[in-house]
């Protein structure tokens, strides 16, 4: 179990020192006014308009770092300081929110194959560890393999939370291309503020790669776990 203990003190210490920067960054870039003067939810709701989305409401919802677009009610939920804010980092983030909002209208296949994940996920990802380690456990105690069965069902279902981390990459980096090409073909930012955006949500993006990354090495150690429970 040391391997396991080691891997999720690896990936932690990433999450938290990619969390960190990000915090940095956005408190860098909501220092800079835009010179537009508009704010988070004003340039949402432009995007919107400007790409023909008429059925999309943008709201805004309490916490930080909690904006998020909701394909179920096509809401584009912008957090407090995002939605009345208006500097460089709101921008960003409303911009890019939007962008999901636009896959959405454009099924964007790698969006609705994480859509159609997310109810697997949401199961899967409650009970695979603990089926794994309860089929490796059986295993140990008696030797008609039904543990190592258990156990590689509890992999698969790791898995299926392997693979929506993963798909949510191209998600995440396609919604952000969506937002700066828009806000630098619509002109709606000076070259410092359009530098800044680019620079937030390339950070904001490495979050999703860092989950993506410790995602896939949980999975390698239980898979080998797992296997090696066969020698």
């Amino acid at each position: 179990m040391m391997g396991y203990y080691i891997i999720i003190g690896i990936i932690s210490l990433a999450s938290w020192l990619v969390s960190q920067q990000l915090k940095r960054k956005f408190k860098k870039y909501s220092q800079i006014h835009l010179q537009n003067g508009l704010s988070g939810r004003e340039i949402a709701e432009k995007m919107l308009s400007d790409h023909g989305i008429n059925d999309v409401k943008v709201i805004s919802t309490s916490g930080q770092l909690t904006d998020h677009y909701n394909p179920k009610n096509k809401t584009v939920n912008l957090s407090d300081v995002v939605y009345n804010e208006r500097n460089t980092a709101s921008a960003a983030v409303a911009a890019h929110e939007v962008g999901h909002a636009v896959q959405h209208a454009k099924a964007y296949k790698w969006l609705t194959m994480r859509s159609q994940l997310v109810p697997v996920v949401n199961i899967s990802s409650k009970f695979s560890i603990w089926l794994v380690i309860g089929g490796l456990a059986l295993g140990a105690a008696e030797s008609s393999g039904l543990g190592f069965y258990v156990a590689i069902a509890g992999l698969v279902m790791m898995g299926m939370a392997s693979l929506f981390s993963l798909i949510t990459l191209p998600v995440e980096y396609d919604a952000s291309n969506r937002a700066l090409a828009w806000l630098k073909t619509k002109n709606m930012l000076t070259a410092t503020e359009q530098d800044g955006a680019h620079d937030a949500l390339k950070w904001a993006a490495r979050t999703y790669l860092v989950a993506a990354l410790g995602s896939l090495a949980m999975l390698f150690y239980w898979a080998l776990r797992i296997l090696g429970s066969r020698d």
